[in-house]
């Protein structure tokens, strides 16, 4: 595993530790990490400020996307698929997509590459919220 998804599962077990969802992202531009969040939405009471949402603002304005690379812990949901396609992100880099099966197609139809790793890791990491914490999640992904 390479070490930006290192960084995305240490964001995502980062944002465990403070009681919120584990999931975990960092933006790559130039083989350099100029970005990285987790799901924050239990912790700032905020729905929208899911991984890869915080990811972005962290980065703040880099003014230009392209050749950056997305690292996500989890397959983006629509809201983050959306960020990714508004702001020409290219490729995208998620560690499973086996608990969240996301918004693949969606950016993939807007010319995004999408790799799903399929990584133990995360797929542990989710599993285990997911089922201590059933009604979280569900919140988070609108059902």
């Amino acid at each position: 595993m390479d070490e930006f998804m290192n960084a995305a599962i240490f964001q995502a077990k980062q944002g465990r530790q403070e009681g919120g969802i584990p999931i975990g992202s960092v933006l790559v531009k130039d083989g350099k990490i100029v970005g990285q969040g987790h799901n924050k939405r239990l912790q700032d009471g905020d729905p929208v400020t899911h991984a890869e949402i915080d990811c972005l603002r962290n980065a703040g304005r880099i003014g230009n996307y392209k050749g950056t690379i997305l690292y996500s812990t989890l397959m983006p949901c629509y809201l983050c698929a959306g960020a990714v396609v508004q702001f020409g992100i290219k490729k995208v880099i998620a560690g499973e997509s086996k608990t969240f099966p996301g918004a693949r197609e969606f950016m993939v139809s807007h010319g995004v590459e999408v790799v799903d790793l399929n990584l133990d890791e995360c797929e542990q990491m989710m599993t285990e919220f997911i089922t201590t914490n059933p009604e979280l999640w569900n919140e988070d992904i609108g059902k």
